[in-house]
């Protein structure tokens, strides 16, 4: 029997001058088990300004924020059936 279930990712863009922010949130099934990345981006005073290149950056780090927290999460749900805990990395 074949399982299927969608998780839906949405990245939220914040520009102020020359800092962005990103927060990438997860959604399960039904709106469940939400979680949220953050990354932000600085533009160095001696670059010039360019916003297409701090969006991908701070996109880029929120969804590495979350990769880890889902990893982390993916650990203590492991750590909690074994009863054993989860060594190295699932990443």
């Amino acid at each position: 029997m074949t399982t299927k279930t969608a998780w839906n990712a949405q990245i939220d863009i914040t520009e102020e001058g020359r800092k962005v922010t990103a927060d990438a949130t997860l959604i399960g099934k039904g709106g469940e088990r939400q979680l949220v990345g953050h990354g932000v981006a600085r533009c160095n005073p001696a670059d010039q300004n360019d916003p297409a290149i701090g969006d991908e950056l701070a996109a880029a780090r929120a969804l590495s924020d979350l990769t880890n927290k889902l990893l982390d999460n993916a650990a203590r749900d492991i750590e909690s059936h074994t009863h054993q805990p989860v060594k190295g990395s699932l990443g």
